[in-house]
């Protein structure tokens, strides 16, 4: 069994960004699935595609199924998709042991720049950048999923000034 252990953040500044040492190019789409799944289709690069299968809760700890597929078929699936693409890069950022995803989304989504972390348990002590903002785990409307039906480009002009 899968089980994904995650924290959210909004990110301060662009320090992170000498850090980095990975960049992804990600276009993902939700696919129509019962309320307590969420089904995904990601890929990465153009050239490498997955399924991913999660249990709905926008909790610190969810399920987690995730398989690789042809190129081709995901993009057949994107057009099976609820809501819009979401397309973002992700940069891989290594702190004091542990790997650090920052997502700079583009699109619908522009503006916003989140960073995740996994953890192997749910207490896991880490040591946080100095660039971490607000921590926005288990905020519905910060997850792709959410995202893709209600893109940061609709949300109040407050809440959008608020990140920036």
């Amino acid at each position: 069994m899968g089980l994904e252990i995650e924290r959210k953040f909004l990110v301060c500044g662009n320090e992170w960004q000498r850090l980095a040492t990975g960049r992804t190019r990600i276009q993902q789409a939700y696919l129509p699935a019962e309320a307590s799944l969420s089904m995904r289709v990601r890929i990465k690069n153009e050239d490498y595609a997955t399924l991913t299968l999660k249990s709905r809760e926008t909790e610190l700890r969810r399920l987690e199924f995730e398989y690789p597929i042809p190129t081709a078929d995901a993009q057949m699936l994107m057009t099976m998709r609820r809501g819009a693409v979401i397309e973002k890069v992700r940069y891989t950022i290594p702190w004091h042991g542990l790997m650090w995803e920052v997502d700079i989304f583009s699109g619908d989504n522009a503006g916003l720049v989140i960073a995740e972390i996994e953890l192997r348990h749910e207490h896991q002590h880490f040591i946080s950048p100095r660039w971490l903002g607000e921590e926005v785990t288990g905020q519905p409307h910060y997850y792709n999923r959410a995202l893709s039906q209600q893109p940061f480009c609709s949300w109040e002009r407050a809440a959008r000034a608020a990140i920036s």
